[in-house]
Parts: structure tokens; C-alpha cells; sequence
């Protein structure tokens, strides 16, 4: 998604800092009564001891008033957290489940609204008139997914897509991860063309015999050599 089909600012400059503001507040007010935040939070506490994050010396009273036990963090600790993560771009898991939960109210509120290049419309239509099947593969959650491209600034893109796959199916810089992807499509690697601005994720992806495209969107520099062929713009990915 992300220097792909949608701009890297809206990413950086949009979608991140909406979350990292409601963050302490969102926590406050869903984890007391959503199990699926709970889980999350859960999630966070478990994999934040092998993290190398050193939570601060004061914590704050958990916003659920519930006391921690001796071996979990403080809620505190978890909102200190999920900021540390967000500071390096940890592809974490819960953090993804986090942001896409807090993103969702502000789609469903209008504050945000999901940022797409002009040529992605077009070229899904073409795409799909030819008979092709998109599907998605990002960092992001499903539903953070979901949310961009069913409120897009195109419009309402879901139709579109076949499939939305996310770490949960393995990193990005592994094959493994795409041939998983391939299999639930019933796909042949051979048959599909995986685009993207990171190389790494090509490399990955051709190892697991699937055809790629760097993706290189102005105002980026196209490279002087490739081991993938390279688009600027989906115009130029005839089917």
C-alpha cells in the first residue's frame, strides 16, 4: 500500500500521528468493555519483555483501574510501549490490530479518509475487466486494509479486491509468506504478479516464483539498475 497504491505522506503524515494522539484515550475508554482490546492489550504485554523496551522509572495509575499483577506492565507501560514501537515501525502484530481499531472510528466518523494515487481506480477496473483478481499484502491489519480502500478517495474500492492478507501470513522479506498468499488464492506463483516499491519484498516474492514490478512513485528517484522491472504509475501494467 504504502508507496504503492497510496501515497507515503498520507501514511506518515495522516494515518500515524491519528493513531499515536488517541492512543492513552482509546485504551481508556474500550479496554474496560471490548474483549478484542483486551486481546490486544494482552498481546502487547506478552511480547514486550523480549522487546528490549525499558518502560519509565514513574507509571501512571492503569486507565481501567485495574491493578497489574506482578508480572504484567502497567496500562501506563503499554501506551509507553506501543509509542516506542511506533518510533522504530515495529511490525508488530497487536500494535497493527491497535492502530486499525483507533483508524476505524475515524473512518466511520469522517475525520479520515483513505488516500489512493489517481491512476488506482482505473487500473483496478481494467484489471478486473480482464479478468484479474487483486488482493492486498501490507504490515497493516486486515482491517486497516479494509478501512483505506472501502473509504477511499476514490470511492469505495472493496469491490475490487479478492483477498487482504497481512503479517499474520508471514514477513514480507520471506517466500514462504508468498507462497502461503498464493495458496489461499488457489493462484500459480507463475500467474502472479506481486508490485512493490521495496525490493526486499520483490526478492521475496520472485524466490517464491511469483513475477514482479518495482513500483518507483515520483517523487522518487528511479534506480539506475534492477533486478525487477519498474512502473511508475499502474498505467503502465497492461494485462
Amino acid at each position: 500500500i504504502e508507496g504503492t497504491t497510496t501515497p507515503i505522506a498520507f501514511v506518515h503524515e495522516v494515518l500515524f500521528p491519528y493513531a499515536r494522539a488517541r492512543v492513552r484515550t482509546y485504551l481508556e475508554e474500550t479496554a474496560a468493555r471490548d474483549v478484542e482490546v483486551r486481546q490486544i492489550v494482552a498481546d502487547l504485554r506478552r511480547e514486550l519483555p523480549a522487546s528490549g523496551f525499558e518502560p519509565a522509572a514513574e507509571v501512571l495509575e492503569p486507565p481501567t483501574g485495574n491493578p497489574p499483577t506482578a508480572t504484567q506492565p502497567q496500562d501506563a507501560d503499554i501506551v509507553g510501549y506501543v509509542y516506542w514501537l511506533m518510533d522504530r515501525d515495529r511490525k508488530s502484530g497487536p500494535l497493527k490490530a491497535l492502530q486499525g481499531r483507533i483508524w476505524e472510528e475515524g473512518y466511520v466518523s469522517g475525520a479520515l479518509e483513505g488516500e489512493v494515487y489517481p491512476d488506482v481506480r482505473d487500473a483496478f477496473v481494467r484489471w478486473t475487466a480482464s479478468g484479474r483478481r487483486i488482493a492486498i499484502f501490507s504490515s497493516g491489519s486486515v482491517l486497516a486494509q479494509q478501512l483505506l480502500f472501502g473509504r477511499s478517495s476514490a470511492g469505495d474500492l472493496s469491490a475490487f479486491l479478492s483477498g487482504y492478507f497481512d503479517t499474520a501470513v508471514g514477513a514480507k522479506g520471506e517466500p514462504e509468506s508468498y507462497c502461503r498468499i498464493v495458496a489461499a488464492l488457489s493462484a500459480q506463483p507463475s500467474r502472479t504478479l506481486f508490485v512493490s516499491d521495496v525490493a526486499k519484498e520483490l526478492d521475496a516474492a520472485r524466490a517464491a516464483g511469483l513475477r514482479t514490478m518495482l513500483c518507483v512513485r515520483p517523487p522518487a528517484a528511479v534506480p539506475t539498475a534492477s533486478a525487477h522491472d519498474i512502473v511508475e504509475s499502474f498505467d503502465a501494467i497492461q494485462t
